[in-house]
């Protein structure tokens, strides 16, 4: 298990966690959460070994496997699916010492390298990989490319699939979500559920963390509350333990109210002076419960357009893609005001180059799209987020968009979306991924849109903005276009779902759950489609790879057939010999006091006897099953 007592953790000057306490069990799966900066990620570099404790204790089994996703890529030549192999460090090791064994001609270490690689499903190594890559979105030609060919976005799904990849006893994920769309995150909770060690988990995905976690650790005014169940089931107990907090607060303010009252009242009267001083002490003796501070830092809403069409587009028969090839055909979306509409698919299918359509970004290869005259895009996007100036403040930004604007007007707007004193006037260079990410919002919400094209909005945003972005949209009047990951997000935001998937865009009749389902089916399909691919046009590799693998193995089976037998030759000796000594020990004189010497002597070779009996016999039963192993294999390669 896992067991922090008293901790203290301390970065710089800021104290993150102080008089700590948790206990996670081995196999239980929890998600950590609080706010930025609060302390997550330090947790998880003490877990790892990367820092100590500055106090307290942090109690982990010494022999346990710790596998993390790691933020950074330093390998850039490796193919993917090598570099998803790289996780499975013993597989690795194994590996290396095979191949240095077949340079040397070391028969016997070869041996039992084959044995050691077959301990740890050597075998079926590379076709764990490209399942772990295929569950994450990457097709068959994508895992043989380099690394240093895909995005940062996808380098990240490139570093999930290697801790997955993994052999581990703990599992430390951090925002493995963040750049995953909503196909990869389905196969991703049902990976995750079947995991059978311990896992810790920081995600700002609440419909993730229910269909993952059993329980919720809460750092929390550099506290650590451990709550049972999902995200959702921590938010009801959490509310209900605001609310006691809140009525014993309120009732200790009463109390302590009445208490001052009756000091002021009777403090100077030699009668109730007394009880006035008892009262005193006890006020000084009451502890202080403080009032329950739920209060989200964003509080804001997208400002009301000016005037608005109807329709506000208008895309009929048409296809969309780029540079004259078309991804999607046939496209025929009408968007008015009051529309709230997700997008579903495969990754890869279109919806962002349906959206970069509806934008404007990217003009359409065939078909008609009209725009109203009133029309009003905010379009959000991960690429605008680099477009961001990046020696501007938040408020020059705004500034630059609104220049005839009080000041102060500006900076009361900025403060819903946390941009509050310094933070402010500072320089986005300086800014994470999600104050990047309000800043863009705040800037298509000062705008005044009548229609949002959002495409991943939630990505690097934490839970209390993502809360903030839902109710700004439920009630924004105008019309929603939404590609996301976030479910919860997508089923509070939208009314109606269109499927983009196989060239088409159609109206999806369903919820999530009957898309989920959908998935399963679409994923059988296309895996059914590749195999009988891939079974016809490498049939005749494989068989050669089959024949290569069996010669080598061959060579193998001799010397290890004949350690075998020269075991069991000798066993044969030993037993016989153990045979003649026990006959002689039979003998009814033998017991007869002038052959005590004798006795004794053939006592000492029995005992001598049986123990090389018992040393042979397990070295043959080990070269036995080694040889099995072997030959084993050889059938399997035939």
């Amino acid at each position: 298990m896992i067991r922090l007592q008293n901790l203290t953790l301390q970065r710089g000057p800021q104290r993150l966690l102080e008089g700590a306490e948790l206990t996670l069990h081995a196999g239980q799966k929890a998600g950590l959460i609080g706010a930025n900066g609060a302390g997550k990620s330090s947790l998880f570099a003490l877990l790892r070994g990367h820092l100590g404790p500055d106090a307290g204790d942090c109690q982990m089994p010494p022999d346990w496997r710790i596998a993390h996703m790691r933020q950074e890529v330093d390998t850039l030549d490796r193919l993917a699916v090598d570099y998803v192999l790289d996780g499975d460090l013993e597989l690795r090791r194994i590996q290396a010492a095979l191949q240095a064994a077949e340079a040397a001609h070391d028969g016997t270490a070869q041996a039992r390298l084959h044995s050691e690689f077959d301990s740890v499903d050597g075998y079926s190594a590379e076709a764990r990989a490209r399942k772990l890559l295929a569950g994450l979105g990457f097709d068959n030609a994508q895992m043989d490319r380099r690394v240093g060919d895909f995005s940062g976005g996808w380098r990240m799904r490139l570093n999930l699939a290697q801790a997955l990849m993994c052999p581990s006893d703990l599992l430390l994920l951090d925002e493995p979500t963040n750049h995953l769309d909503l196909d990869a995150i389905l196969w991703l909770e049902g990976w995750l559920r079947s995991y059978p060690g311990t896992l810790l988990l920081i995600s700002h995905d609440r419909d993730f963390l229910d269909a993952v976690v059993d329980h919720i650790a809460h750092l929390e005014q550099r506290k650590l509350t451990l709550y049972r169940g999902g995200y959702s089931a921590f938010e009801r107990t959490r509310a209900e333990r605001l609310a006691q907090q809140q009525q014993a607060f309120e009732k200790q303010q009463a109390q302590r109210a009445h208490m001052e009252d009756f000091i002021r009242r009777f403090k100077a009267k030699a009668t109730k002076a007394r009880q006035a001083q008892s009262r005193i002490k006890a006020l000084e003796r009451l502890e202080e419960l403080a009032p329950a501070h739920v209060d989200s830092p964003f509080d804001f809403s997208f400002r009301e357009a000016d005037k608005v069409s109807s329709p506000l587009l208008d895309l009929s028969e048409g296809a969309l893609g780029y540079e004259g090839r078309a991804v999607l055909e046939k496209v025929k979306l009408q968007l008015v005001p009051g529309a709230r509409i997700g997008l579903l698919g495969p990754n890869g299918a279109g919806k962002s180059t349906l959206i970069k359509t509806l934008s404007g970004d990217l003009a359409p290869v065939a078909g008609a799209l009209s725009r109203g005259e009133n029309l009003v895009v905010g379009y959000f996007a991960q690429h605008q987020l680099d477009a961001l100036d990046p020696a501007a403040s938040p408020l020059l930004h705004v500034q630059r968009i609104a220049p005839g604007e009080r000041e102060q007007t500006l900076r009361d707007f900025l403060g819903g979306f946390d941009f509050r004193g310094e933070r402010c006037d500072e320089a986005v260079r300086n800014f994470s991924g999600g104050e990047k990410a309000r800043l863009a919002l705040a800037l298509i919400a000062w705008g005044k849109p009548n229609l949002l094209l959002l495409d991943e909005p939630t990505n690097h945003l934490d839970l209390e903005m993502r809360l903030a972005l839902t109710m700004a949209l439920q009630d924004f009047e105008g019309a929603v276009l939404v590609v996301s990951h976030d479910r919860h997000l997508l089923k509070s935001t939208t009314d109606q779902f269109f499927l983009v998937a196989e060239g088409r865009v159609q109206p999806f009749d369903g919820d999530l759950e009957d898309y989920a389902r959908w998935l399963l089916d679409h994923r059988a399909r296309q895996s059914s489609t590749t195999s009988a691919v891939a079974e016809s046009e490498g049939e005749k590799t494989d068989k050669r790879a089959q024949r290569q693998a069996a010669a080598s193995l061959r060579q193998l089976l001799a010397p290890h057939k004949r350690k075998a037998d020269k075991l069991e030759k000798e066993l044969g000796t030993v037993q016989q010999a153990l045979a003649e000594v026990e006959e002689r020990l039979g003998e009814a004189g033998l017991y007869e006091a002038a052959r005590k010497d004798e006795l004794k002597t053939l006592l000492n070779q029995q005992a001598g006897l049986k123990g090389q009996e018992s040393e042979l016999e397990e070295a043959w039963l080990v070269a036995l099953e080694e040889l099995e192993d072997l030959q084993r294999h050889l059938e399997e390669a035939n």
